[in-house]
């Protein structure tokens, strides 16, 4: 049995001249290359052109940190953003503060945008790129394990972290001795691990006849639910959460949970439309070229 794990890992990779290489920047580009090719895969298996992959990949990338900043800002620090003098730090992504409530809403309304130029039904996206949001999701926590950020609370569990950066830079008094942790951050990577294959178990016997909804409802419950109870595990991320009686990821957490749930309720039982649709355009035949003109002499 382990006494506790040390975690003082760099949060930097590199310093190449002016531009640093961070463990964050390359999980969170990791969690969209990953989640290319598998989207890839999924939309080949039910012969839709990989050619979608590359243009939704945009909307994801958009609304994913669009999102994710601007929940950060709304949710957790209006106060400092939305003034005069600090307005434009909304801006600086570079310096920290995404909120995962906020990339939920920017993906929903991303994913939305995608099906309604597209010609694709909603929740048919939703129910495919759920799978890819899980493996994102597990790098994105990872990310912030490297970041030694987001940490539980104090705990005397044999695989406790203490985590030396984090405490440096809260600590005023270094005498006091460091305190060990949840690795809240390893729970929930691999909570969305342990999602990624049941959603991938549940597409792969179903495919084109999953049923419309099925896919992201379970999502939406399983993830936020479990969301809402590790925080009870976790430090409160800024100081205003201690003064309500739930903080603010799980306040964020219960809405979704009974979107997941409403949806889960009815997957698949719109008989006009239960299994969803998209344009099964894999193999679509070549434009055929216009008759040869005769020669004439």
């Amino acid at each position: 049995m382990l006494a506790y794990i040390t975690w003082d890992v760099s949060p930097i990779i590199a310093q190449l001249g002016p531009l640093t290489l961070r463990w964050y920047g390359l999980l969170f580009a990791a969690a969209f290359i990953i989640g290319s090719l598998l989207l890839t895969h999924i939309y080949k298996a039910e012969r839709v052109s990989a050619r979608w992959v590359d243009v939704i990949t945009i909307y994801m990338v958009l609304g994913t940190v669009l999102g994710a900043r601007l929940g950060h800002v709304l949710f957790y620090d209006p106060d400092y953003y939305l003034t005069r003098e600090h307005f434009f730090d909304i801006f600086k992504i570079w310096e920290g503060g995404l909120a995962s409530h906020g990339a939920t809403i920017g993906i929903l309304l991303a994913t939305w945008l995608f099906a309604r130029n597209n010609k694709f039904d909603y929740l048919w996206v939703l129910d495919r790129i759920v799978i890819v949001v899980a493996t994102g999701g597990m790098c994105i926590r990872l990310g912030n394990l490297m970041n030694s950020e987001i940490i539980g609370r104090q705990t005397d569990v044999p695989w406790a972290f203490k985590f030396v950066r984090y405490d440096l830079i809260h600590r005023q008094e270094t005498t006091i001795p460091q305190e060990l942790r949840h690795p809240t951050q390893i729970y929930e990577a691999l909570f969305c691990l342990v999602l990624f294959g049941l959603l991938y178990y549940l597409w792969n016997r179903y495919k084109e006849q999953t049923p419309r909804g099925l896919l992201f409802g379970l999502f939406v419950t399983l993830l936020f639910t479990f969301r809402f109870l590790v925080e009870f595990l976790k430090e409160n991320q800024e100081s205003f959460e201690d003064r309500l009686p739930l903080n603010m990821g799980q306040i964020l957490s219960l809405p979704l949970i009974l979107i997941g749930l409403w949806v889960l309720l009815r997957a698949g039982k719109n008989l006009n439309n239960r299994f969803g649709y998209a344009p099964r355009d894999l193999h679509e035949p070549a434009a055929t070229p216009p008759p040869a003109r005769p020669i004439t002499r």
